[in-house]
């Protein structure tokens, strides 16, 4: 798959590949406990660290052509304000894209997760409608959930995982909103 350097646009966001520039961002963002509450295990302790994780991100994008964007403000083109997209991965065996948004504290509650989620969606449902759309919620963490169910995946219980920092809550997108069992092939040619 060639990758998408042509970004998503909504109407207040820009979602683009991350670039090393992004590398303080995502440091700031996974060294603050409170965006972190709910994962420690993403805690980040250094640049190092941060560089890392973003070396594990551009990975991604260099072998599957999408993975997590750096999001910005449109009318604001310097500054960082999060990360949100798909990547791919597994729950239970089974090829899914998993939905990942973080943002920095000072820009919650004013949608923004939300809106970044939603466009992630309807972009990873338009070009890879064959894979399932998951996101992995610790249970208390309700602002998470809340973005789940914007971005119109369903909780589904069944499959709850357990994580890196416990117990875990499944919500999915796939056409009968469930995770259905892995296919014995694999996932299907080109995704």
């Amino acid at each position: 798959m060639s990758p998408d350097t042509t970004g998503i646009v909504t109407p207040r966001l820009v979602l683009r590949r991350p670039v090393i520039g992004d590398i303080d961002t995502l440091l700031a963002l996974h060294r603050d406990p409170r965006a972190c509450e709910h994962n420690p295990s993403d805690i980040l302790t250094d640049r190092d660290a941060a560089i890392s994780r973003y070396i594990e991100w551009d990975r991604c994008w260099r072998v599957f052509g999408h993975g997590y964007r750096a999001v910005r403000l449109l009318d604001d083109p310097g500054g960082v304000i999060g990360f949100c997209g798909l990547k791919p991965s597994r729950v239970a065996g089974v090829p899914v894209l998993n939905l990942f948004y973080r943002f920095l504290p000072t820009h919650w509650g004013r949608g923004l997760g939300g809106e970044a989620a939603v466009a992630s969606v309807e972009w990873g449902s338009a070009r890879m409608p064959r894979l399932p759309i998951t996101a992995r919620i610790r249970p208390a963490n309700v602002a998470s959930r809340r973005v789940a169910l914007r971005a119109g995946l369903v909780r589904t219980p069944h499959a709850d995982p357990t994580g890196p920092d416990g117990p875990e809550e499944l919500y999915v997108l796939d056409r009968a909103g469930r995770l259905a069992a892995p296919h014995p092939d694999g996932p299907p040619p080109g995704e």
